[in-house]
């Protein structure tokens, strides 16, 4: 299904994902939503770890996203460095994971390695007290890092595959998202019409509550290829 306001919710999050500078920078497959008409209190997904890119090029992420009415863009970090012994003390072949807003400067919690097969839980929940998000990163189930940012209210949810120099020549594995989940402040039945695909499939979006609670067992991200210059 294609829709013009996710598809222009995917590019105001493309555009707030240049986090170096006039570094080439290049975006494939995504399954996005948004902009709702009420706005995204809580939302959970975990990430499959596929294979990093062989030999490893700088930078390919992997990121679900939440762009945000203060103008953030709320995306815990699944990246390929070409030295992530450097970046987050990873060995050859591992990934770096994160989690992190895009606030002017890009925010950051704890950077940890994360292997091939992980399952990397990414979790934004808005808190009340504090008017903040929180989020945080979990690997197979322990949290390993985390971060808190006053944000605004979020409009919209969507996965992206970036490429960032080196590796805007070079191929990103196919991967899954499991166990989505996105909770709204107020139901919403038009939210699920603003889904866009790209490179994607996935078991079927559905709310069992006329619109506040939305989820998706499975979204199947397919393998591309980065060919930029």
């Amino acid at each position: 299904m294609y829709n013009n306001k996710a598809a222009v919710t995917l590019a105001t999050l493309a555009s707030l994902g240049v986090v170096h500078g006039q570094d080439l920078i290049g975006f494939g497959p995504y399954f996005s939503l948004g902009p709702t008409n009420s706005w995204i209190r809580e939302a959970t997904t975990t990430l499959v770890l596929p294979d990093a890119p062989s030999p490893q090029a700088d930078r390919l992420a992997l990121w679900p996203g939440m762009g945000t009415s203060g103008g953030d863009l709320i995306q815990a970090l699944a990246v390929s460095f070409s030295d992530p012994a450097a970046n987050c003390g990873a060995t050859a072949g591992q990934w770096c994971t994160w989690a992190s807003t895009l606030q002017g400067t890009q925010l950051g919690g704890t950077q940890v390695p994360a292997s091939s097969g992980d399952e990397i839980t990414m979790h934004y929940k808005y808190n009340d007290e504090t008017s903040e998000y929180d989020q945080t990163v979990s690997i197979n189930g322990e949290v390993v890092s985390s971060l808190s940012t006053n944000s605004g209210q979020a409009q919209g949810w969507g996965t992206a595959v970036e490429c960032q120099v080196d590796a805007c020549q070079g191929n990103a594995a196919a991967h899954e998202y499991t166990s989505t989940t996105i909770t709204l402040d107020s139901a919403d039945a038009s939210f699920g019409d603003t889904l866009a695909i790209n490179e994607a499939t996935s078991s079927g979006l559905t709310t069992s509550d006329s619109g506040k609670t939305w989820t998706v067992s499975t979204i199947n991200i397919q393998a591309h290829t980065f060919n930029l210059s």
